[in-house]
């Protein structure tokens, strides 16, 4: 505190603590250094070179992405004594004063606070005066979309016929809550997430700029950390130097942002492919010891199981992943003995395990056997391998039935050929994926799996008969005879021609009795059928359809609850007994059939189940 010599006040001088966050000082001051929005800079420069400049802007995004520092680019390339101008000077009054938020030409106006009918009453008065001296007054709105209904109402006029020397400009981050009556009146700029990549570029500058050394992995990370904004980013970087000094380092810098460094995602990742269960729960334990979102790690973890994936598959990752030149060449290194069918089963086996843990009441349990699971998992048969088997099968059991003249079981020596084609394909798909991931769109296809589950055992020659399945029997009711069975089947047929739905209840009805001369129909009483037949108009659609079909005035009823309509079997019971009855004798065929016998010997494997089309 210092007293100023023949005064009674005291000042107190700007402290020396006093420090400017690097969110403010690197602020970009036109549009030539703003980073990931070239868009918007390139259309706006061109406004102004072409003077077709709008009267109202509006500026929508995530927070953090430079939409009002684009708003102050505007008001300074619009005010600059060399302008309208892309490119202000910075050093006349005008650029300077905008800069630092002084100029009483350019308002800035927080919307949250300023969002009554009387506050926008008072400034629509203001606007027909003069600027005191810029050429044109800018009125900047952050977060408009605070604004009351009154106050959206109050601006209509204003903002569709301003004065000429009045610019408006808007900045949200929620454009959907903004009437579709001001947007109409607004030229609309969406300002999109920033990449990483930019944002680490640009970090790397301000660290030039300041003299502090960081290598590739902090900047990485904290690129990663910021989601696309700007400002995140460059207030990440303010708590690493705070933390570290002149000089950033990955790992450190990772346990002050509270996230996993690459290189445990690394070693977690390495543990995963090698499948060493007890490494990667050891990772877990020390995470979780030194107190890591373990949901976040894991979400860490998907997108590093992404970039495997891609350094295996592309010769150029770089423009794909956010990995600096160290990372990918370990990672290079850990995907170059691992199958890329692997790969991806680890990344899909996650991906599904991670939307379970994010709500499961213990995080770090599901993240751990999850872990497990998938480092346990069974080995992948190679694909090489069984189709050679496969192929010198085909040959032998075609050149004996060629010698003996056998046919297939369904019939001829084509059938047998398409027959031994089907289920080549069949096993062979079947073969190659585990027991956990099957396809089960395979149609014929038998299951095969390995009898030896763990990656380090041999696979023994074992052979286990596929057990039957276990099916109790169903009480058989009483039986249609044909002649009714057959009749009501075409009546179905001609009644789903005109009206489906009718017809689908239909099936679900006993046919007591179909005759020429009466059609009687048993339902249950209070179901859902009884209900849709209960209508008139379906009952006299189907009276037109039975004397269609007998060319006869037959009479057509319905016996509710009798004669006991359980104790016979609807058309629907009769189809699903057959329908039965051809997938069992279907299976039963592919389960004789000799090249499918002949591969489950040879690969020392068992049939666990059948999946028909």
């Amino acid at each position: 505190m210092t007293v100023a010599p023949g005064s009674r006040f005291c000042y107190a001088p700007i402290s020396p603590m006093s420090y400017l966050v690097l969110a403010r000082k690197w602020r970009p001051m036109t549009f030539d250094d703003l980073v990931g929005q070239e868009h918007v800079s390139r259309t706006l420069s061109n406004a102004i070179v072409s003077g077709r400049i709008a009267h109202a802007f509006l500026f929508t995004g995530v927070r953090g992405v430079g939409k009002t520092t684009s708003a102050r680019i505007l008001a300074k390339s619009l005010n600059c004594e060399k302008g309208p101008t892309p490119t202000p000077c910075l050093k006349c009054p005008a650029c300077e004063e905008i800069a630092a938020s002084r100029d009483i030409d350019v308002q800035e106006i927080d919307g949250a606070s300023y969002n009554g009918v009387d506050e926008v009453r008072k400034l629509q008065e203001s606007l027909p005066y003069r600027p005191s001296r810029d050429r044109f007054k800018v009125v900047i709105v952050d977060e408009v979309h605070m604004l009351s209904s009154s106050a959206w109402n109050a601006f209509l006029k204003t903002l569709e016929e301003p004065p000429p020397h009045v610019k408006f400009v808007f900045a949200t981050t929620e454009v959907h809550k903004v009437p579709v009556t001001i947007l109409s009146r607004c030229q609309r700029y969406d300002f999109k997430l920033i990449g990483a990549g930019a944002i680490a570029k640009r970090l790397r500058y301000v660290l030039d700029q300041e003299n502090i050394e960081a290598d590739d992995a902090a900047l990485s990370l904290m690129a990663r950390e910021a989601a696309g904004s700007m400002r995140d980013g460059m207030s990440l970087l303010d708590q690493a130097i705070a933390w570290g000094g002149n000089k950033l380092v990955g790992e450190e810098i990772a346990r002050v942002l509270g996230v996993a460094g690459h290189g445990t995602l690394h070693d977690l990742a390495a543990a995963l492919v090698h499948g060493d269960a007890p490494g990667c729960l050891k990772i877990v334990g020390q995470l979780a010891d030194q107190g890591f979102d373990l949901l976040q790690v894991a979400r860490d973890m998907l997108e590093h199981l992404r970039d495997l994936v891609v350094v295996k598959i592309c010769q150029d990752p770089e423009r794909l992943t956010e990995l600096t030149p160290d990372e990918l060449q370990r990672v290079r290194q850990l995907v170059e003995g691992a199958g890329i069918d692997d790969l991806l089963r680890l990344h899909q086996g996650f991906s599904r395990g991670f939307d379970q843990m994010a709500y499961a009441p213990q995080q770090r349990s599901a993240l751990e056997m999850l872990l497990v699971r998938l480092a346990m998992r069974p080995p992948l048969l190679p694909l090489d391998d069984i189709l050679q088997r496969l192929g010198d099968l085909d040959k032998r059991l075609a050149a004996r039935a060629g010698s003996s003249g056998a046919a297939s079981p369904r019939g001829g020596a084509r059938g047998w050929q398409r027959d031994a084609a089907v289920a080549t394909r069949a096993v062979a798909a079947a073969a190659v994926l585990p027991s956990a991931e099957r396809d089960e769109s395979l149609a014929p296809a038998a299951r095969v799996t390995p009898v030896e589950s763990r990656p380090q055992a041999a696979l023994q020659p074992v052979v286990q008969p596929a057990p039957e399945p276990s099916v109790q029997p169903e009480p058989e009711p009483a039986e249609l005879d044909e002649q009714t069975l057959g009749a009501w089947r075409e009546i179905i047929a001609l009644l789903g021609e005109q009206n489906a739905g009718l017809a689908s209840v239909l099936e679900h009805v006993v046919p007591v009795r179909v005759t020429p001369r009466e059609v009687r129909l048993g339902i249950e009483q209070g179901s859902f059928y009884e209900v849709q037949l209960r209508d008139d108009k379906s009952i006299d659609l189907l009276t037109r359809v039975v004397r269609g079909y007998f060319h006869a005035a037959t009479e057509v009823s319905l016996a509710i609850d009798g004669p006991a309509p359980s104790a016979r079997r609807t058309l629907y019971d009769v189809e699903e007994q057959e329908r039965r009855q051809r997938l069992a004798l279907e299976r039963r065929a592919l389960e004789q059939h000799p090249l499918v016998r002949t591969a489950v010997e040879k690969l020392g494997a068992r049939i666990l189940d059948i999946k028909i089309k």
